[in-house]
């Protein structure tokens, strides 16, 4: 009922928003209509998911120690810079996708290698694992007595139909409205657990927190209680964990495709600033119910990390509340899974099909083969998803695919905005090196490393593989710019940009919240580490 409700919501709402007289746009960035609120909204849906709900805790609660915030709290850093210096550029020529970025800096060629790893990733990783671990979840919280493959059928028609037959617009007025569900849902499990840990007191289980074993608070450590390296040690944070959030939140299509469709510069900023506040919030959902765990093993039935989210809610949540629940951990998987279908279909028509297949097409014609191409990528979705319950480790499987493309595509978007100088042959040559060389750092294990570098088996851990890739292909790209530079006319061409197709004024806050969010963060990890000690 609740997911019919947002349905029935999200049509009417969009009814009433203004509609562009291009097909194109109106269907694939929403006709640039959308207000910071829906931009903020449909960012953070899009990101959060089960994934993060279950895997995250999970990582807490093996790791002792709430390490784990770094994910959420570098996200914060990250977001920023996408206000403040991706977003301008993205909107100053009124791209739709942001490897269309990549085109008016290198050319067409590198632009199509940029969205092939995109659709790639998209395909191969994104949208089965979605389904998969939505559907897993919410099989084994509930206790749904329904196959899996037909649970991942259910979620994948559901999300499929907003995409397909919404466009951009459903898509991110749906992801507001389960936004506040998720946001009350996700904020009530951990305040019952700490009623529960406090045997009725809400104050008293605050007290165990801090007082009880307060090692489990480390934010800032290389081992834990127990003398494990953690899967975030403190060293990775000035590595490649700053450089997987910068690639995850200024420039994946999937991410920053909700902020090209706001309706000026100004709003676009507002919703992503909002967005990377509202990720300091994000750790209480994500993090502190696999702490509280620790301190409830024994009324908890946990036999493995990736139990432990659905062991708390199990154990909190009234029974009448649990359908409702139920409903919004399925409104979180419908919005990752439309999002990135979404994206997907736009990347494909308007590269591939006007790009090469048909370059005379009309915005209907490119419209329609974004629907088709959508469904296909959604039924593909579905068939391939049941399968990864073969996999030993998805989220293993998730990390190591991640990487592969993204240290390039990173590398490429940075020196894109920073230099000039850099060509195109640059470019592809340092996506060569930066895909190689992680997945000599993936599949090849380092071993002997300094401990300072190491995961828990010895090994070099893969967010310092990551930097090395990155700082690689980079340097590559650097070389062969000094060596062969573009040429003055053709950095003139680069620099050349079409009409703004919205208000480029920036907003006048956007540094200082900022700045606010900046030392929200270091303050929460200062408290944290203080509390710890």
């Amino acid at each position: 009922m609740a997911t019919g409700a947002v349905a029935y919501f999200t049509y009417h709402i969009v009814q009433r928003m203004k509609k562009s007289d291009n097909a194109t746009e109106e269907y694939f960035t929403g006709g640039r209509a959308l207000s910071w609120p829906v931009v903020a909204g449909s960012l953070l849906l899009t990101n959060l998911s089960t994934e993060q709900l279950v895997g995250l805790n999970g990582d807490v609660f093996g790791d002792k120690a709430l390490v784990g915030v770094a994910w959420e709290a570098l996200a914060a850093f990250a977001m920023i810079a996408t206000a403040l210096i991706f977003l301008p550029k993205y909107l100053a020529s009124g791209f739709t996708t942001t490897p269309a970025f990549l085109e008016k800096r290198f050319d067409k060629t590198t632009r199509s290698m940029v969205s092939g790893l995109f659709l790639f990733g998209y395909v191969t990783v994104l949208l089965p694992v979605v389904l998969y671990t939505g559907s897993l979840a919410l099989k084994g919280m509930f206790d749904l007595n329904f196959p899996l493959w037909m649970i991942i059928a259910t979620i994948g028609i559901l999300g499929s139909s907003y995409a397909i037959f919404g466009g951009l617009k459903s898509v991110a007025v749906s992801d507001t409205l389960n936004g506040v569900g998720l946001l009350i849902g996700g904020l009530a499990i951990p305040a019952l657990a700490l009623v529960k840990l406090g045997d009725g007191s809400f104050f008293s289980g605050l007290s165990t927190l801090f007082n009880t074993n307060p090692e489990y608070l480390a934010v800032l450590t290389q081992t834990n209680v127990d003398e494990k390296v953690v899967t975030v040690p403190w060293p990775t944070l000035f590595t490649g964990m700053m450089f997987i959030q910068v690639f995850y939140w200024s420039t994946n299509q999937v991410i920053v495709q909700r902020a090209m469709a706001a309706k000026s510069l100004a709003e676009g900023q507002k919703g992503v600033l909002f967005a990377s506040a509202m990720k300091l919030v994000g750790p209480v959902m994500l993090c502190l119910p696999g702490i509280i765990a620790l301190h409830m093993t024994d009324v908890l039935d946990i036999s493995k990390q990736d139990q432990v989210y659905g062991a708390v809610v199990r154990h909190v949540l009234p029974d009448w509340s649990i359908g409702l629940f139920a409903a919004v951990l399925m409104g979180s998987i419908l919005s990752s899974f439309n999002s990135a279908l979404n994206s997907a279909s736009t990347l494909f028509s308007l590269q591939f099909y006007k790009g090469y297949i048909n370059q005379t097409a009309t915005d209907e014609q490119i419209v329609v083969t974004g629907k088709k191409f959508g469904m296909g990528l959604a039924i593909a979705s579905i068939c391939i998803a049941p399968l990864l319950a073969q996999m030993e480790s998805i989220f293993t499987y998730l990390q190591k695919v991640n990487g592969l493309y993204s240290v390039p595509i990173i590398g490429i978007f940075i020196l894109g905005i920073a230099t000039k100088h850099v060509p195109a042959i640059a470019a592809k040559i340092g996506m060569i090196v930066g895909m190689a060389a992680y997945a000599f750092f993936t599949f090849v294990n380092i071993k002997g490393v300094p401990t300072f570098f190491a995961n828990g088996d010895g090994d070099l851990h893969w967010l310092h593989g990551y930097f090395i890739s990155f700082i690689l292909s980079v340097g590559v790209m650097l070389v062969i710019g000094h060596l062969k530079p573009k040429s003055a006319e053709e950095i003139a061409v680069s620099d050349q940009l079409d009409p703004a197709p919205v208000d480029m004024t920036p907003w006048e806050h956007a540094k200082n919240a900022s700045y606010a969010i900046m030392a929200t963060t270091v303050g929460i990890y200062l408290c944290l580490t203080w509390a710890a000690s």
